[in-house]
């Protein structure tokens, strides 16, 4: 077995070093600096190098993606990786790549698959491990090249359950599996709330205004530093844009941090746009449909969401079968920060649709989800939590949870009635939540969810999990998610 890896993180390294000392040979890893390769630069299109150079050094062309090419859902497959490479597009980071027009991402995009290809074909590689679903445009190309050869792949993401994770083949077969009714049952309180520790310090109340944040500011200034340097000598251009700063804080409650990770004049204007809603009351009489926006760019929706990425279109698609009456509430995510995929024309398309209300930032989740008649999301956590309280879910992605008890996926045909029909049975939901969580393997590979293990062991972490995925490579494991691996 030669394996070709995506590890960027230190405790994903630590596993990888187990996995060669389980007697895998690792042929080569895409990583950071210490990496063979540096995975980021393939994404900023910098020249920062790894252990044996650059990827791109040397290159010429030489056809070896041509698998790739002739796949019959190429286009489509072109279109998700350039959806993958906005991540570190200008709207989204402060350390962007240079492309702009879609006929440079096209280039882009043909020159990386063939290099990629060459590099994997060079190195005889035979199996392909990725520590998340493919989604940060080199491992999304990465994925694509290695199923054009025909190369077996091994993906394992973390999952909410606390110390442990999920495993497929492909990001398709995410959330895909019957359950059996033979594990023990997962023990929930109806109405109880998972352990969503990445939404701290999100609040679901109505605040006053917010002022400028440390982190806000230093953001700004990053901003004038690396995108505007001639601009930061002119003392007027800074303070009205600084005012316009201040403007957008105020019209926030003040949990409400638009620019704490990320600032850009450009993006000005989304919360301009955003802010009108802020005044919207929150009406929860009637039949309604709660629609919680997820945050873009994210794995979520743009390796999980296909079509719907687009989650206007998703709106859209949802208003064409609800009958006369019955309104569609929508909220941003609270902790959206870009105009990514929110541009003028996004909201104008959703205040085109009669049914639709775009509420406040304030409004409270958990009341829209208890009044509802079912809560619509991508493949949004709120669908589980939704569940978990008695309602209905529907699902236009590859949730993880897309299986269970009360969650609807989109299809052609789909009516009101048959989501209305599907509200879970709690006894059900437990069982097949437990017979979801015997699927999963013990342990943690993605280190932010350290924090749900108490007294994490980190050895006995990286060596349990490096067992398990050796046998997931050699196919004497078995996935979580869709069919077993051939070997």
């Amino acid at each position: 077995m030669r394996l070709f890896a995506v590890s960027t993180s230190a405790n994903t390294d630590r596993i990888l070093a187990q996995i060669k000392a389980g007697g895998v040979t690792m042929a080569l890893h895409m990583g950071d600096v210490t990496a063979d390769f540096k995975a980021s630069s393939l994404s900023r299109l910098t020249m920062r190098r790894g252990r044996l150079g650059h990827l791109m050094d040397d290159q010429r062309f030489t056809g070896a993606a041509r698998a790739l090419m002739l796949d019959p859902n190429h286009a489509a497959l072109m279109e998700e990786f350039i959806d993958h490479l906005h991540r570190t597009g200008p709207l989204n980071t402060h350390r962007a790549h240079p492309l702009t027009g879609m006929q440079a991402y096209f280039d882009y995009y043909h020159i990386l698959a063939d290099v990629m290809a060459e590099r994997m074909i060079a190195a005889g590689i035979t199996h392909c491990l990725f520590f998340n679903i493919p989604h940060l445009s080199y491992d999304s190309m990465a994925f694509q090249v290695a199923q054009a050869l025909g190369l077996p792949c091994v993906i394992v993401t973390q999952s909410l359950f606390p110390n442990r994770y999920f495993s497929m083949a492909h990001p398709r077969d995410m959330g895909d599996f019957a359950p059996a009714g033979t594990a023990p049952p997962y023990p929930m309180q109806r109405g109880e709330k998972p352990d969503l520790f990445y939404m701290k310090g999100i609040k679901q109340e109505r605040e006053a205004g917010g002022t400028v944040s440390a982190k806000g500011f230093l953001q700004f200034l990053t901003y004038l530093a690396l995108k505007r340097p001639l601009q930061a000598l002119n003392p007027f251009y800074i303070t009205r844009l600084y005012r316009h700063m201040q403007k957008t804080y105020a019209a926030f409650p003040k949990w409400r941090d638009p620019f704490a990770r990320f600032f850009h004049a450009d993006n000005l204007a989304y919360f301009d746009h955003l802010a009108q809603f802020e005044e919207t009351p929150v009406d929860l009489t009637g039949d309604f449909i709660y629609v919680p926006l997820q945050l873009q760019p994210e794995m979520t929706t743009s390796s999980l969401g296909d079509a719907f990425r687009d989650q206007a279109l998703a709106v859209e698609w949802l208003a064409g079968l609800l009958p006369e009456g019955v309104r569609i509430l929508v909220k941003e995510n609270p902790k959206q920060h870009s105009a990514h995929m929110r541009g003028p024309l996004f909201f104008h398309r959703l205040n085109r649709i009669p049914s639709v209300t775009v509420l406040p930032s304030w409004a409270n989740t958990a009341a829209l989800t208890d009044h509802a008649q079912f809560v619509a999301t991508i493949t949004g956590t709120v669908g589980w939590e939704a569940v978990r309280s008695g309602k209905p879910a529907l699902v236009f992605g590859r949730a993880w949870y897309r299986r269970l008890p009360g969650v609807v996926e989109y299809h052609q045909g789909l009516t009101y009635a048959d989501i209305l029909a599907a509200s879970p049975d709690h006894d059900a939901l437990q069982q097949a939540a437990g017979d979801l969580l015997a699927r999963t393997h013990p342990g943690v590979v993605d280190r932010h969810y350290t924090k749900l293990v108490p007294d994490f062991d980190v050895d006995a972490n990286d060596t349990a999990v490096a067992a398990t995925i050796i046998g997931l490579l050699n196919g004497t494991a078995a996935f979580t998610f869709g069919p077993t691996m051939r070997r």
